[in-house]
């Protein structure tokens, strides 16, 4: 079964930002180190715009593709 491109999106946040939600994750970063911030929040914005482009297909086989990665790790 295929999943929405919001689903696939979802998921791909957990498994990059983990139980935390992406603009909040930006904010631990700055809070760290504001150099390693302002890099965490063009990461996001690479995120949102890979996510704005791709069909739900092509995120969905991105998102298998990190999941099998993963578990050969």
């Amino acid at each position: 079964m295929a999943l929405s491109k919001s689903e696939t999106q979802q998921l791909l946040e957990r498994l990059i930002f983990e139980d935390t939600t992406p603009a909040d994750w930006v904010q631990d970063v700055w809070g760290l180190s504001p150099l390693l911030g302002d890099s965490a929040a063009k990461l996001l914005d690479v995120f949102q715009a890979v996510c704005d482009r791709c069909s739900a297909a092509e995120l969905e086989d991105l998102l298998q593709t990190l999941y099998e990665n993963q578990m050969e790790s």
